[in-house]
């Protein structure tokens, strides 16, 4: 009995690998095992840095605030520590938005927590 090889479902991996490494720089995007290597780490990295993206935004934000409270006299930890105090429902992403964007308001919000 000859050797059954189903080239269909091969054939259509190798496109899936080939068509998810297009865009990529030299054999990376036509070389199926290179490809297969750079894709599985891109995939990796692109993994990892979903999470690193929430750890940086947050830093900003936290960066963004401290430096729009200074002025007033706090530290960013006394104002955040005031603002859970006074049972003020701004998260840190909002608060530093204010601080850059509408620095009135931010006023109003440091004024009402001192």
């Amino acid at each position: 009995m000859p050797r059954s090889v189903n080239s269909v479902a091969s054939r259509a991996r190798r496109k899936k690998i080939l068509k998810q490494t297009k865009g990529y720089w030299g054999a990376r995007k036509n070389v199926i095992t290179i490809a297969k290597n750079v894709l599985e780490k891109g995939l990796t990295y692109a993994y990892r840095d979903r999470k690193q993206k929430k750890r940086n935004f947050r830093a900003l934000w936290i960066q963004r605030i401290n430096a729009g409270v200074r002025p007033y006299g706090l530290s960013y930890s006394q104002f955040m520590g005031k603002v859970h105090a006074n049972k003020i429902d701004l998260n840190r992403k909002v608060l530093a938005d204010l601080a850059m964007n509408n620095p009135d308001a931010f006023k109003a919000v440091v004024e009402s927590v001192k």
